[in-house]
């Protein structure tokens, strides 16, 4: 199964909340209803069907059916903004979508399955700017900081990564930087060992940055292509991690002063709009120059992700849908939207 098959069969199953909302919004109303009676009819497909976006709408296989329609009207285009809403799109987002998809539509009467088409092409539109898989330089070692809340799936996302970049024919070095945390340290030595490539440890509670800089050393010596360093995300202790990436940062420039090259942010998608927030933090704390998102397969809140494109406008690298090696890949807006929306 692709992951993309996968993204849309698990994302689909699990966070089929947008799909179902806008399935509840089209079908809203008591049988009968005088007063909306005349906007919620059953139409038959037409017998010759139009082209462009209408005409994928209607030759689906399931659109063949006649559908249930509701005229597009100010009730029903609040209904719709509070629904993504309460999908973590976040209410700015939400406005814009829901206008774009009013323009020139108000008084027509639309079918769940032309919403769900007009919803995904708005998140196609939004998200395409931001997909942008990770820069690699010649530049070598190539320093990657990955940052993060403990919990996030920094330690796997670095051992997918290093995986997939290592089958790819790059040699990578890890650095196990979160050193106060011994499962982070076993974690990554267990995906290093997967992928063969080498992962420096240090002892427990010792200086994050002192590693940091002998894993450069030894990079360099190595002739590796990329370096990436695993931090710890102690966010109740802000101070502190804010100094601990600051000097991490400050060590390896003494390396290279143009490090790091890439600082990435990796995002729990469970954690809805908390999301927003930890972007904002991490921003503060470190150059933060694009995101993963992960644990998409277990959350009905993947609207997030929609939001952070809107409101900061960082490269989405990666997403995750599960634990594999091959459950972390490139981001692709409009697989994505289409299996969000419930296509």
């Amino acid at each position: 199964m692709s992951f993309f098959s996968k993204l849309r069969e698990r994302l689909t199953r699990s966070s089929s909340k947008i799909g179902e909302g806008l399935d509840d919004i089209v079908g809203e109303g008591a049988p009968g209803d005088p007063e909306h009676e005349e906007d919620r009819q059953v139409e038959p497909a037409p017998a010759t069907p139009p082209t462009g976006l209408v005409g994928r709408l209607f030759n689906r296989p399931e659109a063949q059916a006649a559908e249930p329609r509701r005229a597009l009207d100010d009730e029903m285009l609040e209904e719709l903004e509070d629904m993504l809403v309460q999908t973590d799109l976040g209410v700015e987002t939400a406005m814009r979508i829901s206008a774009n998809i009013a323009e020139g539509r108000m008084g027509r009467r639309m079918s769940s399955t032309e919403l769900k088409e007009l919803l995904a092409a708005e998140i196609t539109r939004i998200m395409t700017p931001v997909a942008r898989p990770l820069p690699l330089y010649s530049k070598k070692p190539q320093v990657v900081l990955v940052v993060g809340v403990n919990g996030a799936g920094k330690t796997t996302t670095i051992g997918k990564l290093a995986s997939q970049f290592k089958a790819a024919g790059k040699s990578v070095v890890i650095a196990a930087g979160d050193t106060f945390r011994a499962a982070a340290v076993e974690q990554l030595q267990i995906w290093g060992e997967r992928a063969g490539v080498p992962v420096m440890v240090a002892a427990q509670g010792s200086d994050p940055a002192s590693l940091a800089f002998d894993a450069m050393t030894k990079a360099e010596a190595d002739g590796a292509d990329l370096l990436m360093i695993d931090t710890a995300g102690r966010l109740q202790n802000r101070q502190d991690l804010m100094e601990e990436l600051a000097k991490i940062v400050r060590v390896i420039r003494k390396k290279d002063p143009d490090a790091p090259h890439n600082t990435l942010l990796v995002l729990d998608a469970t954690t809805g709009q908390n999301a927003i927030n930890q972007v904002e933090t991490f921003r503060k704390l470190a150059d933060v120059s694009g995101l993963v998102m992960t644990k998409l397969d277990g959350t009905a809140r993947g609207g997030v992700l929609v939001a952070l494109a809107d409101r900061f406008g960082l490269p989405i690298h990666a997403i995750g849908v599960g634990e594999q090696i091959e459950d972390l890949d490139a981001f692709e807006p409009e697989e994505f939207a289409r299996a969000l929306v419930g296509l």
